[in-house]
């Protein structure tokens, strides 16, 4: 079966552009297929901000009600994902930029109130993995942001790391699926304060442990959550790891049910 290559950036990438377009020059380099999922949180915090709109976040998720959900499509279905498919095509990589709603690739449905209500914040239904195929198939690279729909005309705000490893579930039926959770460290980092503080490998009770004890906390929450629900839901492979390691082995943080 072949391989296929799911890398999710994210964060102060995004931000930066030296360290987007390093990121990209690693990107381009990855044989065979492969789909890119970007987040862009920050960027869409500091548009919020300029607006006066004010930003809510609950244990690293994002609270979207109706002006937060118009600065999120702004965001990463505009600006974002078309400035990475512009720099993707003048490094002669092929690429296409879609919404969860273009190709009808990625259903969801509005989040259930609950102990807290995230507002037009999307839970995944179902992905299009044959509208992928076809475009890998072309060797078009996918350029996913995380904005999808709920096929009765409804835009939702959904988490990228979350598109990230449903993406990886769909497409397992077809490829050998490698996650990659791409950010500005090297790999998952013990003391933030020291950038050689890597954590190699990642176990899921070693995981619990994190969390509990404070190491992993706020956004790392979530993106550990759907590591290991990619690893339970056919991914071959994934790891957290830094912008120049995208198209090699990486010297990051490995993750092992």
């Amino acid at each position: 079966m072949e391989r296929l290559s799911i890398v999710k950036i994210g964060g102060k990438i995004i931000n930066d552009s030296e360290l987007l377009d390093q990121f990209l020059n690693s990107f381009q380099k990855i044989e065979g297929a492969k789909v890119l999922v970007h987040g862009g949180g920050r960027a869409a915090t500091e548009l919020s901000k300029k607006m006066g709109i004010e930003v809510k976040m609950i244990e690293g998720r994002r609270i979207t009600d109706a002006e937060t959900l118009d600065i999120a499509v702004m965001t990463y279905a505009g600006l974002i994902n078309k400035t990475i498919v512009a720099s993707l095509q003048a490094k002669a990589c092929q690429a296409i930029g879609l919404s969860g709603a273009d190709g009808n690739l990625i259903q969801s449905h509005k989040r259930e109130v609950g102990a807290v209500d995230y507002g037009f914040v999307g839970d995944i239904d179902k992905v299009n993995d044959g509208l992928l195929v076809s475009l890998l198939g072309a060797e078009v690279v996918p350029v996913l942001c995380p904005i999808t729909h709920n096929a009765q005309g409804q835009l939702l705000n959904t988490n990228a790391d979350t598109i990230a490893a449903a993406v990886t579930q769909a497409m397992s039926e077809h490829y050998r699926v490698t996650l990659k959770y791409c950010f500005e460290y090297n790999g998952v980092l013990e003391r933030l304060d020291d950038p050689n503080s890597i954590i190699k490998l990642v176990t899921e009770d070693a995981a619990k442990n994190y969390i509990s004890t404070g190491i992993f906390s706020d956004g790392m929450i979530p993106k550990v959550e759907n590591v290991f629900h990619a690893l339970r839901n056919g991914a071959d492979q994934v790891s957290i790891c830094g912008i120049n390691y995208v198209h090699e082995k990486s010297p990051g943080t490995t993750f092992t049910l």
